[in-house]
């Protein structure tokens, strides 16, 4: 990318997934009869990921997951559907919040089941964490998006040096 890319703010929609859907077979549920959370968290990670790569214009890595909440569970024969935008980016890093609902086979009934907010770092070639683009925050909920991912980066790093601190004051190799 070249800096007038680097410093233009990007629109959330250029980047954004939107109701990707995946059908709930029996080989996707626990013992009790439910989705299980993994599979849902691994589709949620690579949705989250494009919509990162796509922002950055680049490869990008998972760096953490934050709040992921399990609001209701999924079952057989449910669909679900996914739907990740950008919140925020930084530096290098960029947060995606992503929303999965699921709707009952005959197309009633959608529901909340998940969101969570992912952080990925966009990487050059040389696997050195690279600069991304600002994004434009465009309507009313992008922008509450976009404040609330800086609240959240700001207690992931204070949370960072508070264990930071804590650890120092053992001496262990751990």
């Amino acid at each position: 990318m070249t800096d007038n890319v680097l410093t233009t703010p990007r629109p959330v929609a250029l980047s954004a997934v939107r109701e990707q859907v995946y059908m709930v077979f029996p080989n996707d549920l626990n013992a009790n009869d439910t989705v299980f959370g993994g599979l849902i968290m691994a589709h949620m990670d690579r949705y989250a990921a494009v919509v990162a790569d796509r922002h950055s214009g680049g490869v990008t890595v998972t760096a953490s997951v934050d709040a992921v909440h399990f609001v209701a569970p999924a079952r057989r024969g449910d669909v679900l559907i996914f739907n990740a935008s950008i919140n925020r980016a930084w530096n290098s890093s960029m947060e995606v919040g992503v929303k999965v609902d699921a709707q009952s086979y005959d197309g009633c009934n959608r529901r909340h089941i998940l969101s969570a907010y992912l952080t990925f770092v966009a990487l050059d070639a040389a696997g050195k964490p690279r600069p991304v683009p600002p994004i434009k925050a465009e309507t009313p909920d992008e922008l509450r998006r976009y404040q609330e991912a800086q609240l959240r980066r700001e207690q992931r790093l204070r949370h960072a040096e508070e264990i930071k601190q804590l650890r120092s004051n053992f001496n262990t190799a751990v």
